[in-house]
């Protein structure tokens, strides 16, 4: 027989059997009938059911004992409020220039939560609300003239979107930096366990783990050639922007560096299992998720204290983890209620919020909450042992590691902070 074209090579290669396509009886065809159309009831369910929601949330911080013992401050700052979520790190290296290092952070979060308030409550003028990256710039230029430096991760629940006329509240998330945002969801029911859907990525100059990517304000004490334009270049330009659609039920876990640098994705996911077990109470109470948030701050702490062994825990970071200023932040996606006196309500479950101000004229966000008398006695080590080791954050597997430097540090007293919050 002639090769067809090609030569030999292709003449010998094995063919592709294929298979007809089966005829299906009317029975059969009927009954799958059937079940598309009930799917198709389900769906519609489901979308016809989608209703304003809001954020119902706690949130926990701890002291870096090595910092706590220098006389530094903590300059964590947690935002909790029904339209919008947000953890701010501020870099407390510029507290060596005389800058108060939380200042920023506080009143960057303050700024925030007020835009927030005007741009997305149910009375808000159409088109206030013109997305994630000009709210934070609003905010930014707001702080002026307040120096300072921070990394931001902000979450803004919009209720404006519709898909097919219908309405679709979407979870927009900015990064700026390494505090991230984990999102956990019930895939298969209330009574299934929640199940990571979405993660946030760090944001860090050629991957150094001290030098992430900042929002800032300084002066020519620290950088000479600094102007707001940079900063304002980089929420424009150069954080991170998701958007994802938003459902009753779904769990926000947002944090600082100091938790997602310490723990696992699963293993942030076990934590917030473990106390908000399938077939809890709906909705959750805010306890309940400001305890999940101490939980989590404490399994981060947990992993720089060697095990009876000796041998020091895995940790994304390397073994012994890292201690640092640790910032979490736990919420569940609720129904929205009815805005009274100006406030934001989840249904069932009336807030209330203090108007007190702070000696800097904003809010007083370091305000303790339900868990705030609970006190840690124990200590945390440090463990240092000059190396750290890097694998994959989200890998449940064990990756191979490389060798990095790790800053050192010794045994202090631990200074409890409590659950800190702006509400």
């Amino acid at each position: 027989r002639p090769h067809p074209p090609g030569g030999l090579a292709m003449a010998q290669q094995p063919t592709i059997p294929r298979a007809g396509t089966f005829f299906v009886e009317s029975e059969q065809q009927r009954a799958n009938l059937e079940r598309l159309q009930r799917r198709e009831q389900q769906l519609a369910e489901v979308y016809s059911k989608n209703k304003a929601l809001c954020f119902s949330g706690g949130a926990y911080q701890k002291t870096h004992p090595v910092k706590s013992a220098r006389g530094r401050k903590d300059a964590d700052v947690t935002l909790a409020t029904p339209c919008v979520l947000g953890v701010a790190d501020g870099v407390s290296q510029i507290e060596d220039f005389g800058i108060d290092a939380s200042l920023l952070p506080k009143e960057l979060l303050k700024h925030c939560e007020t835009l927030g308030m005007e741009q997305l409550r149910p009375d808000a003028k159409d088109g206030a609300y013109r997305g994630p990256i000009p709210l934070v710039r609003e905010a930014y230029e707001r702080t002026s003239p307040t120096l300072g430096s921070t990394t931001l991760v902000l979450a803004v629940l919009d209720n404006s979107t519709r898909i097919h006329g219908k309405l679709h509240p979407m979870m927009a998330v900015i990064s700026i930096g390494d505090c991230e945002l984990l999102v956990l969801r019930r895939l298969h029911g209330h009574s299934s366990s929640l199940t990571p859907v979405f993660q946030t990525e760090m944001q860090r100059i050629d991957g150094h783990l001290q030098t992430p990517l900042q929002l800032a304000r300084v002066d020519g004490r620290i950088d000479a050639n600094f102007h707001d334009g940079i900063t304002i270049e980089v929420i424009e330009k150069g954080s991170g922007l998701y958007m994802i659609s938003a459902y009753e039920g779904d769990i926000v876990v947002m944090g600082s560096d100091g938790v997602f640098d310490n723990l696992f994705t699963d293993e942030v996911a076990d934590i917030v299992n473990n106390v908000l077990r399938p077939g809890t109470t709906y909705p959750i109470e805010e306890s309940m998720l400001a305890y999940a948030a101490r939980r989590i701050v404490e399994a981060c702490h947990a992993k720089t204290v060697a095990g009876p062994t000796g041998i020091m825990p895995d940790a994304p970071i390397g073994r012994g983890g890292k201690v640092d200023d640790t910032a979490c932040v736990v919420a569940e996606i609720v129904e929205l209620g009815e805005c009274t006196n100006g406030n934001w309500v989840q249904a069932g479950m009336p807030r209330e919020y203090d108007e007190d101000e702070d000696e800097h004229g904003v809010m007083d966000f370091l305000r303790c909450g339900a868990v705030c008398n609970a006190t840690d006695n124990g200590e945390l080590d440090a463990n240092g042992d000059g190396t750290s080791r890097r694998r994959s954050r989200r890998s449940k597997q064990r990756q191979p590691k490389e060798e990095e430097e790790e800053e050192s540090s010794s045994e202090e007293e631990e200074n409890d902070r409590g659950m800190c919050c702006v509400a």
